[in-house]
């Protein structure tokens, strides 16, 4: 199939949403794609255009997709390519009885109404035979300039200079329609909107998948999941988030209502159908039978910051507390270090996702001593991407996608206690402690610039 090249215009440029989405639909990432770090606009080569409008249902990352009829980094080169586009491809969208407009975008620069009329009218050679309908037109075409990404610094001319037909928007909407502000029931933890959505594209969640989160607190991840047409359902240590009960994380809210749960969120948004249920359960103790029941995993894991890192425990336990909820609820806990808490995690996923399934979650780190050696590995998990969002100057967490390509093995139970690399994660132990270490260091600075 004849590849055709594609313009993205991206406001938040992750690479690995747009690899994951195009494995989904069947594409593949090639080497000789032209990105580049510091520039908004990616060419990509896609098969065809119906691939290129099913990236663009999905992603939350990408603004637009065009194709792509010429580029250069002048206006002279811009010109010289798009004379020698095909003319076969360019004719269907000239017609005389179609109807168009031509937008123009410039990145990092404003133009005045005249300086843009005037690279417009310098497209005249363009076999344009079609009527200008500026309110609702069949096609519409776009001038495209990056003027890098330095505010302070912007330039005269253009770095590279794009021109191309307008196929489709991505899927930012979704990040304002589904903000957690708006949200029925809320955690002190629920995730932000647009990360969920991101985090679900990872996973290459599907229409009738069935997809798991064994920290699922308030359920903000298996909304985006379900948005997407899966089936999902998770669990929780904690009982009060899971029916719903005890106090609430709004502000001048003191308890949680009694449609306050996460079957209401789904409801909220039209996807109750595709609610399977939540359980209260211990992560680190499965109850599920044997074989892969998962399509994808998508969690994000308690750090012990806002959320205590707990599992079940016994009277016997050194470390334990008793709680008890408004329904007189009471169990023992104990503490659930965090290097546990990813290598069950991942012994999870080998065991109950399907083959080729993924796994997709947060790993916090402390950034001072991160290494790629100390990501949890398994032998039946191939590492798919690593991301990092930035916490604080020496805090970050670690999107880690990963994907099953080998059958679990009852030998494969416990083969992380056995790698030289869970040593070195262990030392995370104390993320919690070195998290609050750094926010205490940068009070005290404050205070005493203060005193200054």
């Amino acid at each position: 199939m004849t590849l055709e090249k594609y313009l993205f215009f991206s406001l938040k440029t992750l690479l690995s949403e747009i690899t994951s989405l195009l494995s989904l639909y069947g594409g593949q990432f090639s080497s000789q794609q032209e990105i580049r770090v510091n520039s908004p606009f990616w060419i990509l080569n896609i098969p065809s255009e119906e691939m290129a409008r099913g990236l663009m249902k999905r992603t939350v990352c990408a603004k637009s997709i065009f194709e792509l009829w010429g580029h250069g980094r002048s206006a002279g080169e811009l010109y010289a390519s798009l004379k020698s586009y095909p003319m076969d491809k360019m004719l269907p969208y000239l017609q005389s009885d179609s109807t168009y407009k031509i937008h123009i975008h410039t990145f990092n620069k404003t133009l005045t109404q005249a300086e843009k009329i005037k690279k417009i009218d310098a497209l005249e050679f363009l076999p344009f035979n079609g009527k200008v309908n500026l309110k609702s037109p069949e096609h519409v075409f776009w001038i495209l300039e990056d003027y890098g990404m330095d505010p302070n610094n912007v330039l005269e001319e253009p770095l590279d200079l794009y021109f191309g037909r307008w196929i489709a928007d991505g899927q930012r909407e979704l990040i304002e329609s589904y903000s957690v502000k708006k949200r029925h029931f809320i955690g002190n933890t629920s995730m932000d909107a647009c990360l969920s959505f991101i985090m679900a594209n990872h996973g290459r969640v599907k229409p009738n998948d069935v997809v798991f989160d064994p920290f699922v607190g308030t359920g903000g991840l298996l909304i985006s999941s379900a948005h997407f047409g899966a089936y999902v359902c998770g669990t929780d240590i904690d009982y009060n988030t899971i029916h719903g009960l005890g106090k609430a994380s709004r502000k001048n809210q003191k308890w949680r209502g009694p449609d306050e749960n996460i079957r209401a969120n789904l409801r909220q948004y039209g996807l109750e159908k595709y609610y399977l249920d939540a359980l209260v359960s211990d992560s680190s103790k499965p109850i599920w039978r044997k074989g892969m029941l998962f399509d994808a995993i998508v969690t994000d894991p308690p750090y012990g910051i806002r959320e205590a890192t707990r599992r079940t425990g016994s009277q016997k336990e050194t470390v334990k507390s008793a709680e008890r909820s408004t329904e007189n609820h009471i169990f023992i806990s104990s503490s659930y270090h965090l290097s546990d808490i990813f290598f069950d995690l991942l012994k999870f996923a080998a065991e109950y996702l399907v083959m080729g399934g993924r796994l997709v979650y947060w790993l916090p780190i402390y950034r001072p001593e991160y290494t790629e050696e100390i990501i949890p590995r398994h032998p039946c998990l191939k590492l798919i991407s690593n991301c990092e969002q930035m916490l604080s100057s020496h805090t970050s967490r670690r999107l880690i996608t990963m994907e099953k390509v080998k059958e679990f093995k009852d030998h494969d139970q416990n083969s992380y206690s056995l790698d030289g690399r869970y040593m070195p994660y262990r030392g995370h132990n104390s993320f919690r402690e070195k998290y609050f270490s750094g926010v205490t260091k940068r009070i005290a600075k404050e205070e005493k610039d203060n005193q200054k």
